[in-house]
């Protein structure tokens, strides 16, 4: 039986349905003879072990969707592309939404030595329904993970692990990762802002002074172990010269989310669609697909040469990875509704022009906002020295992610 209606499988009581009858036009023979040119890439592809034959795998329930969408920064420092992945909660962050709209299953392999191994299935739609940009989004992912993960040092703890993929009758691309948790940094900040909310409201937040000093102790370490892991996963990256280009709270997948656990929690990055190589090689040669913005900020910020692109990429992965940690701090240690992403980063970027210290100031005089300004002020202002690095307009000034994590506040010495 084919797969194509997502409800097929919406219900988690139906038993895991195999994938029959499909083509083998296999997503990873594509890209083998996309990359015939470049033997370096191309080598690199054939050493990573991926199952491709559809037979292989078992599809249960759907999960959920998400799309993607551009968003320009207020300020008009940057234009920032952003996975919205935050298992179809697009809410009031739907702005200037793409046409391609991704569906996740659950899911386990059917046969071989991974027989059993649950698995996460990204679906990009055919081209029909997602056009030729879904069909790109597909490919440039599945060969940003075959890269990685052909890598000679071996495994990033810190990246989610692609097992296969393979292509549909219709035309849907349809990646398989290694199933490592179900919930986001989105999802474990917004839940947890709700349960400040609801104790909040019913009178359970101050009555207990020590309970609740050790509630805060365990998720300021959750928080920074949390960003750690994620800057830890962009530093492979970085390594291995490849961007992130869509970092945000969505694109960290977490293997737990309960603070008690912060000691085994694990994150790691994922929705690597928007990925650029960054290697000499291919800067000199293939600018990539999905890379015009990012080199049209690099020319108006002075970047021209491959060594300065390259620089100037980095650099921009970082100032994602600041409002990350911006994001982390305003949104998980405040109530529900108090702060979102884009007001976040309207409020840094055009109030205050990436002011750390008049944000601070401002955040200061709002009793809402008060647990996050402490938060950062933690070693005596580590968290906003960090973050003003992170956020520096001068691309040249951030901190490469190898910096960010030996600094004293990500390191945890301010614990």
């Amino acid at each position: 039986m084919l797969l194509t209606a997502p409800d097929c499988f919406s219900s988690s009581h139906l038993p895991f349905a195999s994938i029959k009858n499909s083509t083998a036009a296999v997503i990873l023979k594509r890209f083998r003879l996309n990359s015939v040119s470049r033997t370096g890439t191309s080598r690199r592809l054939c050493r990573a072990s991926l199952i491709t034959s559809p037979d292989s795998f078992e599809v249960g329930r759907l999960i959920g969707s998400y799309g993607f969408m551009n968003i320009t920064s207020y300020s008009g420092l940057r234009d920032i592309e952003y996975s919205s992945g935050d298992l179809g909660r697009l809410g009031v962050q739907d702005v200037g939404e793409g046409s391609v709209k991704i569906r996740l299953y659950e899911g386990r392999i059917a046969q071989g030595p991974l027989k059993g191994t649950s698995v996460m299935f990204k679906v990009y739609p055919g081209q029909r329904t997602g056009g030729i940009e879904a069909d790109m989004m597909a490919a440039n992912e599945l060969n940003a993970h075959a890269f990685l993960q052909s890598s000679s040092k071996g495994l990033c703890q810190n990246l989610v692990v692609l097992v296969g993929g393979f292509e549909t009758k219709t035309g849907e691309q349809w990646l398989a990762f290694r199933s490592d948790g179900k919930y986001s940094a989105a999802d474990y900040a917004k839940l947890t802002s709700e349960k400040i909310s609801k104790n909040h409201s019913a009178g359970e937040s101050s009555w207990n002074r020590f309970e609740t000093e050790q509630i805060l102790k365990r998720r300021r370490y959750f928080v920074i172990k949390l960003f750690q892991g994620a800057m830890s996963g962009l530093a492979y990256m970085h390594d291995h010269d490849r961007l992130h280009q869509s970092l945000g709270p969505s694109s960290v997948i977490l293997n737990t989310i309960v603070e008690k656990d912060a000691a085994y929690l694990v994150p790691r990055l994922r929705d690597l669609s928007f990925s650029v190589d960054i290697s000499f090689q291919n800067l000199e040669e293939d600018p990539g697909t999905f890379s015009e913005g990012l080199w049209r900020r690099a020319a108006a910020a002075g970047a021209f040469t491959p060594m300065e692109k390259r620089a100037f990429g980095i650099a921009d992965d970082v100032y994602e990875a600041g409002l990350l940690l911006a994001y982390l701090a305003f949104v998980t240690f405040c109530e529900a509704n108090v702060m979102d992403s884009l007001s976040l980063q309207r409020l840094l970027e055009s109030t205050f022009r990436l002011d750390l210290q008049a944000t601070r100031e401002y955040c200061l005089a709002d009793d809402r906002l008060l647990e996050a300004v402490k938060f950062l002020d933690l070693g005596e202002g580590a968290g906003w020295e960090l973050l003003q690095a992170m956020l520096n307009p001068d691309f040249q000034q951030r901190p490469i992610a190898e910096a960010v994590i030996n600094h004293r506040f990500t390191a945890g010495a301010v614990l």
